[in-house]
């Protein structure tokens, strides 16, 4: 007969459900206030901006996503991201792997570095470009006799916000190779598989789903950064205007319809990522409970 290590008691059970339950009032009151804020501060100010975008009308809603500063700005958005996340990938996982599967000297500086746009605002991080590659900073004069662009173009938006942005992809990933451990990569290559193989095979399919939960929330924040963007692009109409930039401009302008319009792909997006975020934690989950050790029996 197998019998397991450790069972609970039944007063342990009975103090356990004790601590965790309440009653039914307390519940009510607890996911009533919590529905409140959710409809108070999600649910209503989405509502609101769709409501505004399509108030004139279906045609004044697409015609104001199809003309040609609002068309810049959606195009210009997601060329960025296609930029930003990608580079914020690779260097996600190469952090990852490093911070989670050695030990070096310098190791807890890497981690600080990687936090480090959590604690600096968007705004800092825009004006610290400025006064490396803007016209009067250390390689302004440079920049300037080699006619190369940085601040209010496409690069200075673009470093702006893989500043940004770099610490989604790694930050999910640490804390999920550190759980995994090495035994299966060192498995692979005592028999004989090379690095990149054991890469491709082992460990990259042990972090697939928390790599895309990294790519999803890395993605929505470089569409949707505001602050950095806003200080290295120059407003530059048509040119360097983001979507979020666009809809600021649209609406000082009071054209509010336009300004809903170009804010609704945005909530779209929020409210595309939040699905997704969903999925992917769900799977992640199932992915990390597989991994768990079985009980012990004797």
């Amino acid at each position: 007969m197998s019998e397991s290590i450790a069972l609970p008691l039944p007063a342990q059970h009975s103090r356990i459900a004790g601590a965790t339950s309440e009653s039914p009032l307390v519940k009510s009151l607890l996911i009533g206030t919590a529905l409140i804020f959710l409809a108070v501060f999600l649910f209503l100010p989405v509502l609101a901006v769709f409501y505004e975008a399509f108030k004139k009308g279906a045609a004044v809603y697409f015609a104001a996503l199809v003309e040609p500063d609002a068309w810049s700005a959606i195009k210009l958005t997601l060329l960025i991201a296609a930029i930003a996340v990608p580079l914020n990938l690779v260097f996600g996982v190469a952090a990852a792997w490093a911070i989670a599967k050695f030990d070096f000297r310098g190791k807890q500086l890497l981690i600080t570095l990687i936090d480090l746009p959590f604690s600096v605002s968007p705004v800092m991080a825009g004006l610290i470009y400025v006064l490396i590659f803007g016209a009067q900073g250390w390689l302004g004069p440079w920049l300037s006799e080699h006619d190369v662009k940085v601040i209010f173009a496409l690069p200075g938006i673009v470093l702006a916000t893989v500043f940004i942005t770099f610490p989604f992809v790694a930050r999910e990933l640490i804390p999920l190779m550190q759980a995994q451990g090495n035994e299966e990569e060192e498995a692979a290559i005592v028999l004989g598989a090379s690095g990149w193989r054991t890469f491709w095979h082992v460990t990259l399919p042990n972090i697939k789903w928390g790599l895309l939960y990294g790519v999803i929330l890395c993605n929505a924040r470089a569409m949707g950064e505001f602050g950095a963007v806003s200080v290295v692009s120059g407003h530059i109409r048509g040119l360097t205007n983001t979507m979020p930039l666009h809809v600021e401009i649209l609406y000082n302008e009071y054209n509010f319809a336009a300004a809903f319009a170009v804010a609704s792909l945005l909530a779209l997006l929020a409210l595309v990522t939040l699905v997704l975020k969903s999925i992917v934690e769900w799977k992640t989950r199932e992915s990390v409970s597989d991994l768990s050790p079985e009980p012990v029996q004797k």
